[in-house]
Order: C-alpha cells, then structure tokens, then sequence
C-alpha cells in the first residue's frame, strides 16, 4: 500500500518529522530557555562533578576486577571500560554479548537452562549467556588483603546452552557518554512523544514505551531508556545490573545482592557492599560518572559541508527523523526522575540533546525475539538506536551484523519499510550525502 503512494507518504513522512521536531517540548520546558549539552571526546566533566571527582569515578569505571574482588563465578568482562571505550572510556566498542531462549507452547519467549560443571549445575530461565567464567583455574587471590589459595582445576564453570534453545541472538555494547542527559529526560516527554509519532503517521510508526522496574526506588516503575529493549530507566539500576550479570560482582540492590551460581565462588555476597570515603560503592560511582559525561561530539567539517548539510536535509524529508528524533530537551532542573530516585542538577537539567533517536521500542524486522523488562509484545521490537557517536561504530544495529551505512539502512523493514522505500527512491547522489550526513554524528 505504501509503496503505491510515495509521493503521499513523503508529505506524511515531511510533516510528521516537523511535528516531532519539537518533542523535547512536549513536557513542557522552555526551548527559549533551554542550553546545549556539552559535547566532547575529551575525558571531561558535564558540570555535574569537578575534574578531580570525575576522575576518581571513571577510575573505577576503568578499574580491572579479580576474584578476590568478587569477578565471577561467570562474567564477561573484567570491568566497564572493557565494552565502553571507543575512542574514549563510556563510548561504545565492538564487544557483543549472547543471549538466547525458546518458545513455549504459547509461543512466550522464555529464558535458556545454561548448565555449568559438565551439565551438574542448571541456572533456569537465563537469557543472558556469559562467555567467561572463573574456573577450572588454581590461582592465589588476595582477599581483604590477604592471599589465599583458589583451587578449582576440575570444575568447569563456562556456561553452556543446549540445541533446545533455538532463540539465539548477539547484541553490541552501547555507548554510555551523555547518558545523564538520557536519564534526565521526563518520562512525560517520551510518553508524548510515542503519542504524537503514533497519530502524525497516521497509526503507521508508533514506538512503545515500557514501564521498568527502578532498583534503587524499591522496585518503583518508570519509563525505559537504556538497553536495546529498554530494559532500565535509571543509571544506577544499570550500573547494578551490569556489575552482577557482565561481571559477576554481586552488589547492594536487589536482585542483584545475590551471586547467580555459587560454583567456585568463595567471595561473600554481595561482593561490593563497602563504602568509600565518600560513602559511596563501586555502583554510585560508575552511575555518576555516566551521569557527568558529556554527550558525543560531531564532526564538524562534515557535518558542515556542502554533502553533510545536504545529507541533513534528505534525513529529515525521506523520513528518519521519525524515530532518530534530533532534538531533545531534558526536564527542568529540580524535576524528580526515576520514580523519584534522582532529583534533575543543574547540568543535566533543561539541556538540548541530538541524540537522534526516541528512545522508544520498534518492530523494523531486526527485532531478537529475546524478552527482558519489557512484556511478550517487545519480543521482536528494539529500541531506537541513538546516532550520537555513530561514526565510531564499525559493527551496526543491535547484532552488529551490518557494517556499511548502506546495508544498516536496507535490513530497516517492518514499520521502516516505508522510510527504506523512500531512501532508496533517492538518487545515488543523494544517498550518498545522506550517508555523508550520518558519518558526522
């Protein structure tokens, strides 16, 4: 049907992205007196702390866990700059992660067994599947500052998933820099948002919110934002999820206070629950680092050249900027986030971001069938991908099966399909400036 009225669709697809243009204001912030996020590849603060504070916290964003330290007993990295440092520490990289599962009768998506020990340990339910595990290892461990044997050379630790898990899907890590802004954007903005793309395209592109738990608010529920299925809304509900399921540091917030096997694991749980002199733990700092990054930069020469302004203009009229939003506004200063878990500063309060994405979960025909946060519905929807930092990424869309512009844009099917349509009714020039346009975010 779509195809059929190009010229139709075009016009929707124009105004549509003109109606959205002003998103960031359906909250109601002031775009009069709203400022540009700081951007920058340059390892300094947002405002949000001093150089030296930040410098503490992306020291233990980069810090190296052992096993003393609580790393494993399964894990797939050794701290958060492993999957977050390209080209600076919180930006994105090339490692992937597996998760896997099946059907059921009802065709609900549920988690793989993954069995440990030759098949003597079964951790149920498990979409997640760690690629790396502590043992079979003999090692001597320091542990509250004194060594100790570990002895494990017989136990096999590596999880493994069976031929019934038929679902099995690689996703890329994510950048992290500018994700304080992310964080400080009211859940109203993006309820509207998903309200207003679904009624200007006329019920044809209309992203979902979900409602996720907040960790540190006793399980209290707010919008989605960070992961491919949006499976967190809060900065420090990641941070302690990552540090349990891709390092295996179990931490103070639940349900991440408890180790998900025990096999080899001789380090109380939860691993992490000391504070420092500040009175914070490993978790508070990775969250407020993220939270004083400052959002990726744009290269401007190319953003600003002749093809690069051309390109902007083709991204706005064939329709990407339907769910790659350019422009966001964050909640004023003072507003509560995270069902009240975090009061919106200063600098990341009223700030103009160019994320170049909704935030929302859409159904484009690359979806995983995996299942996290989010109901049976979000199995095959993933969310939109922010471009912010893109020109960095060598590995495209959430498996990183895609590495050319070209082909990122042509596996956009499903709800997309009509935005596809329409780059690919473009001249070879043109696409070619679109693409040029993309290689400056």
């Amino acid at each position: 049907m779509w195809s059929k009225r190009p010229i139709l669709y075009v016009c929707l697809l124009t105004s549509t992205a003109l109606g959205l243009a002003m998103a960031g204001q359906l909250a109601g912030q002031s775009s009069s007196t709203a400022t540009e996020a700081p951007s920058g590849y340059d390892n300094q603060p947002n405002g949000l702390t001093d150089l030296a504070s930040f410098n503490m916290d992306r020291g233990q964003f980069e810090q190296t866990e052992f096993i003393g330290d609580g790393l494993g007993p399964i894990f797939n990295a050794q701290s958060c700059r492993e999957c977050h440092q390209n080209p600076v520490t919180g930006s994105t990289s090339q490692v992937k992660e597996l998760r896997a599962g099946h059907q059921d009768a009802f065709g609900n998506f549920v988690g793989a067994t993954a069995t440990l020990a030759d098949g003597t340990v079964t951790i149920p339910n498990r979409s997640l599947i760690n690629q790396r595990a502590i043992c079979p290892a003999v090692d001597t461990i320091t542990v509250n500052g004194q060594p100790q044997t570990f002895n494990f050379p017989q136990t096999q630790g590596q999880e493994r998933i069976s031929s019934a898990e038929t679902i099995r899907a690689f996703r890329m890590s994510l950048n992290t820099l500018g994700d304080g802004f992310v964080e400080s954007i009211a859940d109203q903005t993006l309820l509207n948002l998903a309200s207003a793309q679904c009624s200007n395209t006329g019920g044809l592109i209309c992203g979902e919110t979900v409602r996720v738990p907040v960790l540190e608010a006793n399980g209290a529920l707010a919008v989605g934002r960070f992961g491919w299925k949006n499976q967190h809304a809060s900065l420090l509900s990641f941070s302690s999820d990552a540090y349990l399921n891709e390092m295996g540091v179990s931490n103070r917030l639940p349900p991440n206070n408890v180790d998900v096997t025990r096999i080899c694991d001789v380090i109380p749980d939860p691993n992490n629950a000391t504070t420092d002199s500040e009175g914070l733990q490993d978790i508070d700092r990775f969250a407020r680092f993220m939270r004083a990054t400052k959002v990726p930069p744009r290269d401007t020469a190319l953003a600003n050249s002749s093809d690069g302004l051309a390109g902007a203009s083709l991204f706005h009229t064939v329709g990407c900027d339907i769910c790659h939003v350019s422009s966001i506004t964050t909640a004023p200063t003072g507003t509560p986030v995270n069902a009240g878990a975090f009061i919106v500063p200063d600098s990341l309060g009223n700030k103009i971001i160019h994320p170049y994405s909704d935030f929302l979960l859409h159904n484009i025909g690359t979806g995983d069938g995996i299942v996290q946060n989010g109901g049976q519905e979000t199995a095959q929807r993933m969310r939109t991908p922010p471009l912010w930092g893109v020109r960095t990424r060598t590995e495209l869309l959430h498996d990183g099966r895609s590495s050319t512009f070209f082909d990122t844009i042509q596996r956009h099917r499903g709800a997309a399909q009509p935005v596809t349509n329409n780059f690919n009714s473009l001249s070879t020039t043109q696409q070619n400036q679109l693409i040029t346009f993309l290689r400056s975010l």
